[in-house]
């Protein structure tokens, strides 16, 4: 092969590589969120907060952060072994679920602007590293609250 066809063999497979890396690019998440709650706290210093975010997108996102304007901080947190820990982030992972729930990951809330009473609501946002912000209303349940999914 001549140099020039060598050059023009090395640009052509240089263009279909780039083409595939593009193609891989465009793979997004898409977010919804459904189960969210809130179990009436105790008293008025701190509550949890329950949700699942599925992702049907072939791309794969980050819980990084929730805001409220019913409580001064929210801070994410796994739980392994009964030892609660505070995490950066969280994986949504394409084509499955986020579940933040008893047990297990969850919203913690702090700096309550006031305690949440049974039957009012929480707002909520949710920030992602790659996709828009969620708003969720979350109804403040009983204390006792276990939706009929997590049930054994």
């Amino acid at each position: 092969m001549s140099p020039r066809g060598a050059r023009t063999t090395a640009a052509a497979l240089a263009a279909v590589a780039a083409l595939g890396l593009a193609g891989c690019s465009e793979a997004s998440p898409e977010l919804r969120v459904s189960g969210a709650y809130v179990p009436e706290p105790v008293d008025g210093r701190m509550a949890g907060g329950f949700l699942t975010v599925h992702n049907s997108g072939e791309g794969a996102d980050r819980l990084t952060s929730v805001s409220s304007p019913d409580a001064g901080k929210v801070a994410l947190h796994t739980t392994e072994d009964g030892r609660m820990e505070h995490v950066d982030s969280l994986p949504v992972p394409a084509g499955g679920e986020l579940e933040l729930r008893r047990g297990g990951s969850h919203l913690m809330l702090t700096e309550l602007s006031g305690k949440p009473v049974e039957g009012e609501r929480v707002q909520l946002v949710l920030h992602f590293e790659e996709s828009d912000p969620i708003e969720v209303e979350a109804p403040v349940e009983s204390a006792t609250h276990v939706p009929d999914a997590q049930r054994k």
